[in-house]
């Protein structure tokens, strides 16, 4: 299984980009694991919020294959613990040739988007800036992989 990390728009932030670059390097030494990011959008200010979600939206489909399987990081998607989280994706594993896990942009995800996803998952029930979502879900990927592993990385 291969993970992609489909985001929206350049990472801003220098400890945002330093915290993602520190997790990926873990990342790929348990999955084959890149991040893929949609231009930011020319002109967004003059854009209607659902504009914006539909413009990002199929750039986003775009990227999409058929046979991928696609999962929302999104605030009205399921909520696991880590150790729960980890399970999910072990079950994944075997049938799920490429995941893609997508982070949408300040307005959230179009209808289209929705529609295609095959799950939608929730980091928390607090809302997080899809700037700092990126850091926060590379370090529950990371510490899926060593729960899955049995590695002392996790603590319960």
């Amino acid at each position: 299984m291969r993970i992609t990390l489909v985001q929206t728009g350049k990472t801003r932030d220098p400890f945002i980009r330093e915290g993602m670059e520190a997790f990926r390097k873990r990342l790929v030494h348990y999955v084959p694991f890149e991040i893929a990011t949609i231009p930011d959008l020319k002109k967004q200010g003059n854009m209607t919020m659902n504009e914006v979600q539909e413009s990002e939206g199929s750039q986003m489909l775009r990227r999409i294959k058929a046979d991928d399987h696609v999962v929302l990081l999104d605030e009205r998607g399921e909520q696991y613990s880590s150790i729960a989280f980890a399970e999910y994706l072990n079950g994944l594993q075997g049938s799920v040739n490429r995941l893609l896990f997508v982070i949408g942009g300040p307005y959230g995800f179009s209808e289209a988007v929705y529609r295609r996803a095959d799950s939608r998952v929730s980091l928390s029930r607090l809302t997080f800036s899809h700037q700092l979502v990126r850091v926060i879900f590379m370090e529950q990927l990371y510490r899926a992989f060593t729960i899955l592993k049995g590695e002392p990385y996790h603590h319960e």
